[in-house]
C-alpha cells in the first residue's frame, strides 16, 4: 500500500519533460485486423515531438491524423487533428518511465489516450464513454525500418 501511495506521489509531485517521453520516438507499424497503420513520432526536441499515423485500410484507403506533444499552459498535452479537423488538446495526466496517460474528460470520445512501451512494442489505447457506453480501442505497434509495410 505504501508503495502505490509513493508512487503516485512520485508521478505528481514533479511535472514531465518532453524528453520524459523520448521512448515513444521511432516509427511503430501495426499489421492487425487486415489494415495498416503506422504511427511516426520524432525525437523530443525544441520542446516538442511530432507524430504522424497513417491508416491504411482493406480498401486501400488511407486515412491521415496529425499528432504533437508539447507544452499547453504549465503542463505537457497530446494534440490529436485527425482527418484534418481542428486540434482536440489532452493534459498529460501521468508518466513513467515506459506509460503517458492524457486525458481531456469534456471531449466525446475518447476521453483518454494511453500509450506504453516494452521493448519493441508500443501500444496505444483510446478509452472513453460514447452514448453512455465504455469504448475503447486497442494498437499493437512493433518498432520496424522508416516506411516499412505490412506484408501482403
Amino acid at each position: 500500500m505504501i508503495h502505490a501511495i509513493l508512487a503516485a506521489w512520485a508521478i505528481q509531485s514533479a511535472p514531465a519533460t518532453i524528453d520524459d517521453l523520448s521512448w515513444m520516438a521511432g516509427y511503430w507499424l501495426s499489421c492487425e485486423g487486415g489494415r495498416e497503420v503506422s504511427e511516426t513520432w520524432s525525437d523530443p526536441r525544441g520542446g516538442l515531438m511530432a507524430g504522424v499515423t497513417v491508416t491504411v485500410g482493406r480498401s486501400g484507403q488511407g486515412s491521415l491524423e496529425f499528432t504533437r506533444i508539447w507544452p499547453v499552459g504549465d503542463r505537457l498535452a497530446f494534440l490529436a487533428q485527425p482527418s484534418g479537423v481542428p486540434a482536440t488538446v489532452f493534459p498529460l495526466i501521468e508518466a513513467t518511465a515506459n506509460r503517458a496517460v492524457f486525458e481531456n474528460p469534456d471531449h466525446d470520445f475518447p476521453q483518454r489516450i494511453v500509450y506504453a512501451r516494452e521493448g519493441d512494442t508500443l501500444t496505444g489505447r483510446i478509452e472513453g464513454t460514447a452514448d453512455g457506453q465504455a469504448q475503447s480501442m486497442t494498437w499493437t505497434y512493433r518498432a520496424a525500418a522508416l516506411n516499412s509495410r505490412c506484408p501482403d
